[in-house]
């Protein structure tokens, strides 16, 4: 059985701007915004939430396929799906667009101002959550407005499990989509910023929301993270990273950890420390697929950070 990946696949240049957005971007003059930032370190990286969610998933041995729709510059990416192991059956690729591509700029503080070019990802809903194709759990991340409402519908009336990751598409979700996809799911899970953005949105309480499916799960960064489930919650502490190398993609890799500790039945305190784990050892690489370990490594690691013993 695997869990069905369902956002975005993309390039991601990412671009490290050596000092503070905030001693260049000036509050009263937010109105008149013209301002350069000059980066000496630059990558390009293979990303996008679904790649990356599958990517980290794998790493832990979990099952996990990606459905994206990809475009005619999709080669490189391809190759190195093949290379780790990643399946490509629901990968569909559209000869008239290009892969979608993230331009992302860092700052010393870890902020980032990120530009996205959809590409063939505004396609995403010609792709269809399959019938009968062992998948037991799936995840909506972002992907394209229509293809994440549609993608939702899909898991729910197939009757499979599914993570609402909203994201950086909660720009695209207007209050009625958010209070759909909401319902659909079995778990939501969001960052502290996008938390208080479903709360405005919604109208409802973090609270009132945990009570609309089987955990609601917030990442805060630094400081941890919190999983709500059947009214209590749950605080997963964070672990110190050997360095901040880069913090894209440290979502993503958490929720590899997630949809881990699903597929194999983990309590939330296991699964919220797993994924916990996922996100610092991303953050001490450059790139959102670069970390590399074995399981027996993870289990050390676990261990170290938590003081208690997993096996894999």
């Amino acid at each position: 059985m695997a869990a069905l990946i369902c956002g975005s696949v993309a390039y991601d240049t990412v671009m490290v701007f050596e000092g503070h957005f905030k001693d260049h971007i000036l509050a009263d003059r937010i109105h008149m915004l013209n301002v350069a930032f000059l980066v000496p370190g630059l990558r390009r990286n293979f990303g996008g939430c679904a790649g990356n969610i599958a990517y980290n998933l794998k790493l832990l041995g979990g099952q996990g396929k990606v459905m994206a729709t990809v475009g005619m510059d999709f080669g490189p990416y391809r190759a190195w799906m093949q290379n780790c192991g990643l399946s490509l059956d629901h990968i569909r690729q559209l000869e008239d667009e290009y892969t979608a591509q993230a331009y992302i700029t860092t700052d010393a503080d870890n902020n980032q101002i990120t530009a996205f070019h959809p590409g063939a990802m505004n396609h995403a809903h010609v792709n269809h959550v399959p019938k009968n194709a062992g998948i037991d759990l799936g995840i909506v991340a972002p992907e394209s407005h229509i293809g994440m409402l549609e993608h939702a519908a899909q898991f729910a009336a197939a009757g499979i499990p599914f993570i609402f990751d909203p994201g950086q598409a909660m720009t695209l979700l207007g209050p009625d989509d958010l209070r759909t996809l909401i319902g659909q799911s079995r778990w939501v899970a969001v960052n502290d910023y996008e938390a208080s953005l479903l709360v405005e949105r919604t109208g409802w309480s973090l609270e009132e929301i945990a009570t609309k499916v089987a955990a609601l799960i917030v990442t805060r960064g630094a400081v941890g993270s919190h999983i709500h489930v059947d009214g209590k919650m749950i605080e997963i502490p964070a672990v110190a990273p050997e360095k901040i190398a880069d913090p894209t993609g440290c979502g993503d890799a958490y929720r590899g950890g997630l949809l881990f500790g699903l597929q194999r039945g983990l309590d939330w305190e296991t699964t919220g420390r797993i994924a916990s784990l996922m996100g610092s050892i991303k953050i001490a690489q450059h790139g959102t697929q670069n970390h590399r370990f074995s399981r027996e490594e993870f289990a050390t690691r676990y261990r170290a950070a938590f003081g208690v013993s997993l096996t894999l």
